[in-house]
């Protein structure tokens, strides 16, 4: 190359250079503007604020949180370059599970750590010495899923839901489906109830709903595995959405977000008819109490005893409270930052927005949001 073209290669790299200076003003203050931005659009509702939180973790647990998990991790990601974060939605058990073993840094469960199942004494040791963290991150309507092309609207009592469940009742236009649905043409089409067929939240809490406001019918022990043999099983929320879909006279129970296109029953709250929304379910939160037996003295354990019954208008009594699950202590501090940070991302309101988008979760109320954010403060 000629001298002259050296040259004028040498001035054009000059001021690319000087351009960039007086741009950046350096590494360090580029860096500074940079997160500020971020911060800035933040606390605009625009996304994640950058932490400068860096390093690799693993979470695993419920399916029914799983949109809501890759929504907060996306942009968490977006928002901090160095960090890392994957969910496995092996459901809530298999969650609690690979917490507790320590396969993964935290878990997503839509019911509490047990103490009937020795949980809530391993998840405790396993976080020694530091102590274990378990809040809500949002509450979420499960849906009484069906097909049954040319019904559009299905009322049913909780006795008549336990009965079907139970495989008491085997046709959609038995008498006591009939009495509830009157001038709606039901179909003799044979009834295929759909369960989960690992161990669920969701099954939990349906259980529990079903035990506590169907005493006389559903006898059964509340478990996240389900205890009726028959039916037809799937795996996860998605494997039970495409099971009911596929099949006419299907009906089942899934986290509500996910339901499509599919027919969406009526459950009898008191003397009126409830469907499931997201302002429905929360607000049966607002009637239930903390639970002492599953906080057992834990500070940073916030658990509820959902109350199953209201006879209140506008509640929708078949919900789950979805929570995350980590440690006040890990191995590295980065480790801990880096739990601490995504979990404050996901209590605080641009992140419970967001899983309100992706998940149609009931975000959690403001006094209910200081209590979880004190939880996850003690995070070190």
């Amino acid at each position: 190359m000629s001298s002259s073209k050296w040259l004028a290669v040498f001035a054009a790299a000059c001021v690319l250079v000087l351009g960039l200076a007086a741009c950046g003003g350096g590494g360090s203050s580029s860096s500074s503007s940079s997160t500020s931005e971020e911060s800035s659009e933040s606390e605009s509702g625009g996304g994640a604020p950058s932490t400068e939180a860096s390093g690799e973790i693993a979470g695993a647990g419920s399916t029914a949180q799983e949109a809501a998990q890759k929504a907060w991790i996306a942009e968490f990601e977006n928002a901090n370059s160095g960090a890392t974060i994957s969910y496995d939605g092996v459901g809530s058990g298999g969650g609690r599970e690979k917490f507790i073993s320590g396969a993964t840094a935290y878990a997503g469960s839509d019911t509490p750590l047990s103490e009937s199942e020795g949980e809530l004494a391993k998840a405790i040791k396993r976080c020694g010495p530091g102590e274990l963290v378990e809040v809500p991150d949002y509450i979420s309507p499960i849906a009484i899923v069906y097909n049954l092309p040319g019904v559009e609207e299905l009322k049913l009592t909780p006795e008549t839901l336990a009965k079907i469940f139970n495989q008491e009742i085997e046709n959609w236009n038995d008498p006591e489906i009939a009495k509830e649905n009157e001038g709606v043409e039901l179909p003799e089409t044979r009834i295929v109830p759909v369960n989960r067929s690992d161990e669920s939240g969701t099954t939990e809490n349906f259980t529990d709903y079903l035990s506590k406001a169907a005493p006389s019918v559903w006898k059964h022990e509340v478990s996240g595995e389900w205890p009726v043999k028959g039916g037809e099983a799937a795996s996860g929320t998605s494997g039970v959405i495409e099971a009911v879909a596929a099949g006419e006279g299907a009906i089942g129970y899934a986290d509500e977000s996910q339901a499509g296109e599919l027919g969406k029953a009526l459950i009898q709250v008191g003397s009126d008819w409830a469907e499931p929304s997201p302002e429905a379910a929360a607000k049966v939160l607002d009637l239930s109490k903390e639970d002492p037996e599953l906080e057992k003295g834990q500070k940073n354990v916030i658990a509820f005893e959902i109350n199953r019954k209201p006879e209140e208008a506008g509640v929708y009594p078949i919900i789950l409270v979805s929570s995350l699950i980590g440690c006040t202590k890990y191995k590295s501090a980065d480790e801990a930052a880096l739990v601490k940070s995504f979990f404050e991302y996901a209590i605080s309101p641009e992140g419970q927005e967001l899983a309100a988008e992706a998940a149609g979760s009931a975000p959690l109320s403001s006094a209910l949001s200081k209590k979880v954010e004190a939880a996850v403060g003690a995070i070190e």
